[in-house]
């Protein structure tokens, strides 16, 4: 296995998996999007992780050139970085960020449809690090809406564990408003042929019942102020945007 599009939820994983399953050289499950193998901690119990059971999910032909997978908690789960180092030291992280006021809106959103979550947005926010501790010592994988948006902190371990060649960081708005370079880039990076030509979706966009309230949006856009700009530096874009934000009507 040479990559993973390790992040983040809600950031525009599942398009791009569904673009890289149409590049005949890509080698991708056939079962299902997100293996989570990396971030399932019986998996990790005992003195070796079995390795068979990940490989099950994959049956690579002579026409791939490179093996993947699509599990974007593997960006936020602490403990998965240094497993897929072990498991090979030269993955290839593909991450995909996305205004992590939008991110979280979009997560609750999925979230109140599946019914894992009855709070308003607002509370949900409010109470997260008191409904977070339920899951220590590891994280909560439905309540971290904010805690998810705090990305600087996690691309700086995967730059640290990887190196920065091996990282291919994106934005959400990458997939939209640049396709068809965006997809050379990570056609590029894979070491797969960059002419194939992929037609754009909006395989990842979903009606909201409502705008997020603008008040809130401002809120939260503060909250995520210095983290936005220690980001900013780290992976050198731009992202005056999201301090700035237009309010989204889909996620």
């Amino acid at each position: 296995m040479n990559f993973v599009i390790g992040g983040t939820q809600k950031g525009g994983t599942s398009a791009l998996d569904s673009f890289l399953r149409q590049h005949p050289q890509i080698c991708l499950p056939n079962d299902l999007k997100e293996i989570h193998f990396f971030d399932r901690e019986e998996m990790f119990r005992g003195s070796k992780p079995d390795y068979e059971k990940y490989h099950a999910h994959f049956q690579p032909g002579a026409e791939h050139r490179t093996i993947g997978e699509a599990s974007p908690i593997y960006m936020y789960w602490n403990a998965a970085p240094s497993r897929i180092s072990a498991y090979n030291p030269q993955m290839k992280w593909i991450l995909i960020l996305r205004n992590p006021v939008d991110r979280a809106y979009s997560a609750w959103n999925m979230e109140r449809q599946r019914g894992a979550d009855q709070l308003a947005f607002e509370e949900a926010i409010a109470r997260e690090p008191e409904r977070c501790r339920e899951a220590l010592p590891l994280q909560h994988r439905v309540f971290s809406y904010i805690d998810r948006g705090l990305y600087a902190g996690q691309i700086r371990r995967l730059f640290d564990i990887f190196g920065r060649d091996n990282c291919l960081v994106l934005l959400n708005e990458d997939l939209e408003s640049e396709h068809n370079k965006t997809l050379r880039d990570v056609f590029g990076f894979l070491g797969v042929d960059e002419s194939v030509k992929v037609p754009q979706n909006r395989v990842f966009q979903h009606d909201y019942e409502q705008l997020l309230d603008a008040k809130l949006r401002a809120k939260l856009t503060d909250m995520f102020h210095s983290n936005t700009r220690e980001l900013e530096d780290l992976i050198g874009r731009d992202l005056s945007s999201w301090h700035n934000p237009k309010p989204e009507g889909t996620g």
